[in-house]
């Protein structure tokens, strides 16, 4: 159960990341956010983190009985 939670939360982190990274770099438009490079580092840093998380869920087996 915990795998699958600690998974979404890394797919989600994923997604969100990516569409600020490209807000930031100025490919998506249509919010504030939109070429500002601080959003592009942001989105950048919640990838890593949710490409950390899917790897933390599928190598360690956390919370297996």
């Amino acid at each position: 159960m915990m795998k699958i939670v600690v998974s979404i939360v890394g797919i989600l982190s994923i997604l969100i990341g990516s569409i600020w990274f490209l807000q930031g770099i100025n490919i998506l438009g249509g919010s504030s956010m939109t070429g500002q490079s601080a959003w592009a580092v942001n989105g950048t840093i919640a990838v890593v983190i949710g490409v950390g998380l899917l790897v933390f869920a599928y190598r360690h087996q956390i919370f297996k009985r």
